[in-house]
């Protein structure tokens, strides 16, 4: 495997796995009641585009 290619996934694994930590305080916040259904929904939507994750991935 060349050397670019190798780093352009080990970017997009880091970039994945910052998004499922994310998602996961996204969680938290949700559980605990620091945040709505609709807020929790916006900012997990907003995150998803920004961070150019497919819906299905999620």
């Amino acid at each position: 495997m060349d050397e670019a290619r190798k780093e352009s996934e080990t970017a997009e694994r880091k970039k994945r796995e910052l998004y499922f930590r994310q998602k996961e305080l996204l969680d938290t916040f949700l559980e605990n009641g620091a945040i709505s259904r609709a807020q929790y929904d916006k900012s997990l939507g907003d995150l998803t585009v920004k961070m150019g994750i497919h819906p299905e991935e999620r």
